[in-house]
């Protein structure tokens, strides 16, 4: 296996971060943390290469705060200087290595995958009826918070042998526990935390039909009796391994009897259903004054279910707003 060294200096080059706090920015520039930085820019960024590269940075202090949709997290911030501005920097430099070791059938933020690149290929997996009769549904136990630091330091370290990234990647890694969601990095260093799972899923185990979105995992067979050994497999290599436990909401059934759950949609062999609760929630929605882009978001999810007599009824309840919009 490859180890990649000699990446520090282009990660802190002033040229990257530049680059960096570009990236960073982008859709929002208002922001107020973003303007006071403007108002220093070059000076700042000059300081943060050079408490960079005499090793003085260290990440900032977190501020948190917790959403309830789709479901309650704490999400955590940094500040956007000089922390965002870092986090973006290593990702220039060091993304086309995570993206190297991600399989084919890891999803969750990745450029040009996402949620309806999953649905497709699910899709189409879900055509070989016989192949795929059974189905193994299963997600991690508080995934984020329970990632292993030292375990993830150490997969670090079979990819990189560059010191002063890993200097860099430990001091960001040990800022919280587990990995804080809404940080830039943690979503890539937890999908790179699974990603050896992934290949020992495919490589070791012979899934064919396997499908990955962050912590959430759907797995097709003809055998319910080969679902439930992987099912044991998987706890043992994830105890083992990634000190990591499944949930004990996995579930292994016979796909036609209920359809796969799975990113907000119910999949069958011939035929996608919006999941029961998205349409709920935005019944709710539409009763409270949905607003253009919510409307435009559901427009975009029913593209890819079987559901037109939802989809002419969002229709005729977004001529009626938009007439209205219109008139005032």
């Amino acid at each position: 296996m490859k180890r990649h060294n000699n990446l520090f200096e282009q990660i802190i080059s002033v040229d990257n971060l530049e680059l960096a706090d570009i990236n960073a920015r982008r859709g929002k520039s208002n922001q107020a943390c973003i303007k006071r930085h403007d108002e220093n820019r070059k000076p700042n960024i000059k300081k943060l290469h050079l408490s960079l590269r005499c090793k003085r940075y260290t990440t900032s202090d977190y501020t948190t705060f917790t959403i309830k949709e789709p479901k309650e997290r704490l999400i955590y911030r940094l500040p956007y200087y000089p922390d965002r501005i870092v986090q973006h920097a290593v990702m220039n430099i060091t993304m086309p290595i995570f993206l190297s070791t991600f399989t084919n059938d890891t999803y969750s933020c990745i450029k040009k995958r996402g949620v309806h690149k999953a649905l497709g290929n699910l899709t189409k997996s879900l055509k070989n009826v016989e192949g795929t009769k059974y189905c193994l549904k299963i997600d991690i136990k508080k995934f984020y918070p329970s990632i292993d630091h030292d375990i993830l330091k150490n997969l670090l370290r079979k990819k990189f042998k560059d010191k002063d990234l890993l200097w860099l990647f430990d001091d960001i890694i040990d800022s919280a526990d587990g990995l804080p969601i809404g940080n830039y990095l943690s979503q890539y260093l937890a999908n790179f935390y699974l990603t050896y799972f992934d290949h020992w899923i495919k490589e070791v185990q012979g899934v064919t039909d396997y499908f990955r979105y962050a912590d959430d995992m759907v797995f097709l067979s003809d055998s319910k009796s080969f679902l439930h050994k992987l099912l044991h497999n998987i706890k043992k290599y994830l105890t083992e391994k990634l000190n990591l436990t499944v949930k004990e909401n996995y579930q292994v059934f016979l796909v036609e009897s209920r359809g796969i759950d799975f990113l907000g949609y119910v999949s069958f062999h011939d035929r996608i259903r919006i999941r029961k609760k998205t349409k709920q929630n935005f019944a709710r929605k539409l009763k409270r004054g949905a607003d253009k882009s919510t409307i435009y978001s559901y427009l975009g999810l029913l593209k890819h279910g079987n559901c037109i007599n939802l989809k002419n009824k969002l229709l005729n309840v977004a001529q009626k707003v938009f007439r209205a919009w219109n008139k005032s």
